[in-house]
């Protein structure tokens, strides 16, 4: 079989979508035709979007927090949850959070950054989160 060209029919004829979509027989799909519904993906497939995904909130907290580099690396990983979980955009918004992690006052930190919506939503993640911070433990 030539790889190449079937790859190339198959992106011609399935088209190549970043996004989700619907297929013309209903099914979510993603990619080169691939139905979500009916097979998923493999967990091989899962941890490389991942690990993309820990990239991008990795480049984006460092991209936002020039002192980024002034926090130990459990404290970015806290950071780095948070910011995975509700997007840079979202992120930004726990100014007074920040600005507290920023002067290394990781008890009053851990405390705002449960008095938001989106520890209510979370739940347990975000008192994980919390205690990460204070305690400078990975949790």
């Amino acid at each position: 079989m030539d790889r190449e060209r079937l790859t190339e029919q198959l992106i011609r004829d399935e088209e190549l979508r970043l996004k989700l979509y619907k297929c013309t027989s209903g099914k979510w799909t993603i990619g080169v035709g691939r139905n979500l519904e009916d097979r998923g993906i493999t967990q091989s497939e899962a941890i490389y979007l991942l690990n993309n995904d820990i990239d991008i909130a990795d480049l984006d907290c460092r991209a936002l927090l020039p002192w980024w580099d002034t926090i130990d690396p459990v404290r970015q990983g806290a950071l780095t949850n948070m910011c995975f979980n509700l997007g840079a955009d979202r992120f930004k918004k726990f100014k007074k959070m920040l600005a507290l992690m920023q002067q290394h006052d990781y008890e009053a930190a851990s405390v705002e950054s449960l008095q938001s919506l989106w520890a209510d939503q979370v739940g347990d993640r975000a008192l994980r989160i919390a205690d990460q911070i204070r305690s400078g433990q990975w949790r």
